[in-house]
């Protein structure tokens, strides 16, 4: 496996539609950056989000979580309770390629602040609008922002392609459009 650098992202986000809509490097003052950066992207998240409140429920179980455990909100910032989390949605569509494996890491910025980003691997053939859990550690409330930066994408390609895809497999999140709760199905 090598990482790649971010000529071959540019190359396979314009040539074979990988990330859509794709951004060159963003460094707007004011603004959580964005797009491309040194060997990975740095996607953003949109403005709907699925805000926790659980009051109905006694325990988080990933088999039975009812969306009535979330507030949605449509907004340009989401304020996440103290040790509380959100969950959000790429404002990218991805398709990987058979061959590449993509890891997100959350974004220092949000780090600094008590924030940590979840977002699992992009498996190989996955495609979709990725599904992004923010958690806020602190004991205060947090703020994040729409249409900026959330998370770095980093590529792995492999020399070989893998026997089993997660469009061979018929991944549960395969094409998700949507901020999509846990499935078990």
């Amino acid at each position: 496996m090598s990482i790649l650098p971010d000529s071959w992202i540019r190359k396979m986000a314009l040539e074979n539609d990988m990330i859509n809509p794709f951004v060159e490097r963003t460094a707007g003052e004011g603004t959580v950056s964005y797009g491309l950066s040194s060997y990975g992207y740095d996607m953003r998240i949109s403005d709907r989000f699925k805000l926790f409140r659980g009051t109905e429920i006694e325990v988080v179980d990933p088999k039975v979580l009812p969306e009535s455990a979330f507030e949605e909100i449509h907004a340009s910032e989401c304020i996440i309770p103290a040790r509380s989390f959100v969950l959000a949605r790429s404002l990218e569509y991805f398709k990987i390629p058979r061959n590449v494996l993509t890891v997100c890491m959350g974004k220092s910025t949000y780090a600094r602040c008590g924030l940590i980003v979840n977002v699992t691997p992009f498996e190989p053939e996955w495609e979709g609008f990725a599904t992004i859990e923010v958690s806020n550690t602190s004991p205060l409330p947090a703020k994040i922002y729409a249409n900026e930066g959330i998370a770095q994408l980093i590529f792995l390609k492999s020399d070989a392609l893998c026997e089993v895809s997660y469009r061979d497999k018929r991944g549960r999140y395969q094409a998700q459009r949507e901020i999509t709760l846990p499935r078990t199905e």
